[in-house]
C-alpha cells in the first residue's frame, strides 16, 4: 500500500482535496553535537527522524505537539529554510511537474519558495523593524519579478486591504502597529507573491486570544478567496480543532499519529494524542471539570539520547516489555495511522464532543 493510499482525508467538496500538494517521505533533520576545540561530532539532536505525510490540495493539517518535537523544524525542512539530512519533499504545482525540495537547484528553489510561503510565529520578530510596511511586502513582488515600480506600491497597498488594513498604513514602520496588526501584515507578505501552499508556524499563539479570533477568521476567509492549502503547525488543540481538516500529532522527532480532525478528537488511538487532548479547555461549565486529566510521568525524551524501542514508553501508562525494545511503525487502526502496538485494543479518551 503507497503512502497516499495510507494517509486518508475527510472526503468532502471537489475531488481535488485527494491531490497531494506536498508529498514527505522519510524527512529526517539531525543536527551535529560537538565538543572540544576541534568541534569533533559526538553525537546527533535528532530533530525530525524519519517521518511521512501528505499535505492534500484544499486542505488545512494541523502539526501539534508539545514544545521540541520537531514540528517547526519539519515546516521550516519543508522549504530548505533548514536543510534536511534525508528523506524526500516532493512539492507538485497545479500545473507542472512535481520538483524534489531537497535536490532542488536556485531556480527550482526559487519557485518553489514563491509557490510555498510562510506566516511566522513571533509578528514582532519577522518584521524588519528598518523597512516601512510598503517595503516588508514588496520585497518578494521584486525578488520574483512579479512587479516594478509603482506596480508594486498599488499591490501592496491591494493586500493590505484583503489582510484588514488601511492602504495609507504603507509608509508606517512596524513598531507603529499592535501584535495582530503586525501579524495581519506577516500574513500580506507570505501572500503577496500569489502561493498556493502556506505554512502558519504557531501563527496565533503570540496573540491575545481575542485576536487569535480574529486571526483565525481571517486565514479561513483568506484560504477561500485564493484557493490556498495550509500547514497549520501549534500547540493549542482547540485552535487546530477549529481550523484544521486532519491532525498530525508529534512526539520527540517522530509521528505518532495521524487522522482526520473529528476522529482524532473523538476516538484518540496513542496514549499520547489522548494526554494531549485531556488537556484542552473545555468552555461549556456544566462539563467543565467531569473529564480525567491524564498527567504524564517524567520529561519529554531527549531527541539526542532516545529511549530503545517507542521514545514515549517511559511516559506511557500502557507500556509493556514490548514497548521498551520494538519501535511501533505508523498502521492504520480505523480512519486514523497510529504508531503504537496496542492502538487497535486500547479504549482512549476523546474530548466528548467535536464542533467544526
Amino acid at each position: 500500500m503507497t503512502l497516499v493510499a495510507k494517509q486518508g482525508i475527510r472526503r468532502s467538496g471537489s475531488s481535488d482535496r485527494r491531490t497531494p500538494i506536498y508529498t514527505v517521505e522519510g524527512l529526517r533533520v539531525h543536527f551535529p553535537i560537538t565538543r572540544g576545540v576541534m568541534r569533533r561530532i559526538v553525537g546527533q539532536v535528532k530533530a525530525v527522524d524519519d517521518i511521512s505525510f501528505i499535505v492534500y490540495r484544499g486542505e488545512t493539517l494541523g502539526l501539534v505537539g508539545e514544545s521540541g518535537c520537531g514540528k517547526t523544524t519539519t515546516g521550516r525542512a519543508l522549504l530548505r529554510i533548514v536543510e534536511p539530512t534525508g528523506g524526500r519533499i516532493t512539492y507538485t504545482p497545479p500545473d507542472g511537474d512535481p520538483i524534489n525540495v531537497r535536490t532542488a537547484g536556485r531556480d527550482e528553489l526559487k519557485a518553489v519558495r514563491r509557490a510555498a510561503r510562510m506566516v511566522f510565529q513571533d509578528p514582532n520578530s519577522s518584521l524588519n523593524p528598518r523597512l516601512p510596511v510598503g517595503e516588508i511586502i514588496g520585497e518578494g513582488l521584486h525578488y520574483h519579478g512579479i512587479a516594478r515600480g509603482a506596480e508594486i506600491e498599488d499591490r501592496v497597498a491591494d493586500m493590505l486591504r484583503r489582510v484588514g488594513l488601511r492602504p495609507e498604513y504603507i509608509r508606517r514602520y512596524p513598531h507603529a502597529f499592535s501584535g495582530g496588526e503586525r501579524q495581519r501584515i506577516g500574513i500580506a507578505r507570505a501572500l503577496a507573491v500569489n502561493p498556493n501552499f502556506v505554512i502558519c508556524d504557531e501563527a496565533v499563539s503570540a496573540l491575545d486570544v481575542s485576536v487569535q479570533a480574529q486571526i483565525l477568521r481571517l486565514l479561513r476567509e483568506l484560504k477561500d478567496e485564493f484557493d490556498l492549502t495550509y500547514l497549520f503547525v501549534g500547540h493549542d488543540l482547540a485552535v487546530i480543532q477549529h481550523i484544521c481538516d486532519r491532525v498530525a500529532v508529534m512526539y520527540a522527532g517522530k509521528l505518532v499519529e495521524i487522522g482526520p480532525t473529528q476522529s482524532i478528537f473523538a476516538t484518540p488511538r496513542h496514549p499520547y494524542t489522548e494526554a494531549l487532548l485531556s488537556a484542552v479547555p473545555r468552555p461549556d461549565p456544566r462539563v467543565r471539570g467531569t473529564g480525567e486529566r491524564v498527567r504524564l510521568a517524567g520529561e519529554v525524551a531527549d531527541v539526542s539520547n532516545l529511549p530503545s524501542g517507542c521514545a514515549f514508553h517511559p511516559r506511557c501508562r500502557y507500556a509493556t516489555e514490548r514497548c521498551k525494545t520494538e519501535t511501533p511503525q505508523l498502521r492504520p487502526v480505523g480512519e486514523q495511522m497510529v504508531a503504537c502496538h496496542f492502538a487497535d485494543s486500547l479504549t482512549l479518551k476523546g474530548v466528548g464532543s467535536y464542533a467544526a
